[in-house]
């Protein structure tokens, strides 16, 4: 049974988060949704975590969060890449642990990812590529109102064969002022 009242607070990655980023990141069922296609050593991901906690969004062009649920367990994480501040726009990905999904996490963490997103950095956007075999990713983004504004025939090798990647956006509220 799904429960959708999961929710997830989005923090900072942390020196401890390595067990879990470690197993995420080294897990090949993830590698086809993914722009990673190879194990990473416990040392590279160390120095990601060391480097991400030195750099803002603004000149790495990018932002990984963790996200953690009301017992502070880590349940997934959320990342913004290509971020463009200028056009106020960025690429978003989430991954919830395999162990976790279809709970409800990963629509908490596209929420609080979005309010992040238009509050604290003014984004008129978000947007992500999903293959379309991908079908749990589709269903999830489109119900948090991402709607699908193109197609890239052929463009991903996933299971052996290519698939399109179906472009999706989803324009942001922006905040509220008081």
């Amino acid at each position: 049974m799904t429960n959708s009242n999961k929710s997830v607070r989005l923090r900072a990655l942390e020196p401890d988060d390595i067990d879990a980023i470690y197993h995420w990141e080294n897990d090949p069922s993830v590698w086809t949704h993914s722009a990673a296609h190879q194990p990473f050593s416990r040392q590279t991901l160390q120095r990601f975590i060391d480097e991400s906690s030195a750099t803002d969004i603004y000149s790495s062009r990018q932002l990984r969060l963790m996200a953690v649920n009301s017992e502070g367990t880590a349940v997934g994480c959320a990342d913004l890449f290509d971020f463009d501040p200028y056009h106020r726009r960025a690429g978003v990905g989430v991954l919830i642990d395999s162990r976790l999904r279809n709970n409800g996490y990963g629509k908490s963490m596209l929420r609080e990812l979005g309010q992040f997103a238009a509050t604290h950095l003014q984004l008129h956007l978000l947007y992500c590529d999903i293959a379309d075999n991908n079908i749990a990713s589709i269903r999830l983004f489109e119900s948090e109102g991402f709607q699908r504004c193109g197609t890239r025939p052929g463009w991903l090798w996933c299971d052996n064969e290519w698939h399109a990647a179906h472009i999706y956006q989803k324009v942001l509220e922006p905040p509220t002022t008081i």
